[in-house]
């Protein structure tokens, strides 16, 4: 639950409600009633108006910059490892942390025939 007075940033209208979406407004009630759809009342300043929103209409400006912080950075190690021919750290980047666990689970000694099967059972099972 956001606090009130939290820039928050409109994401979506899920209702229709010709919400002005990507822009900033701010929250300045909660709205209590368990019959009701809306979370929140937002004032938008560029609109003059206020809002009646569910949560998942509006975020934080905070998080959106986070996220959009977060894709920059991968972009430009991207850039980086391209510029660099550092295959390694391209599919390290491309893969996420998958690559480094199927390492240290494929470095191992081959496995028997009897714990193949024990984990493909296992697997069929779950």
């Amino acid at each position: 639950m956001f606090k009130l007075g939290q820039r928050i940033v409109i994401m979506s209208d899920i209702f229709e409600q010709n919400l002005p979406i990507g822009e900033y407004g701010y929250i300045i009630a909660y709205d209590r009633n368990a019959d009701n759809a809306f979370d929140y009342v937002i004032r938008v300043p560029k609109a003059n108006r206020n809002f009646y929103v569910p949560s998942v209409d509006v975020e934080l400006e905070e998080v959106l910059i986070k996220l959009e912080v977060d894709k920059l950075e991968r972009e430009a190690l991207i850039d980086f490892a391209l510029a660099t021919h550092n295959e390694e750290l391209f599919l390290r980047i491309m893969n996420g942390e998958q690559e480094s666990t199927e390492e240290e689970s494929g470095s191992s000694e081959p496995q028997s025939q009897e714990d193949f099967m024990r984990q493909v059972r296992l697997k069929a099972w779950i």
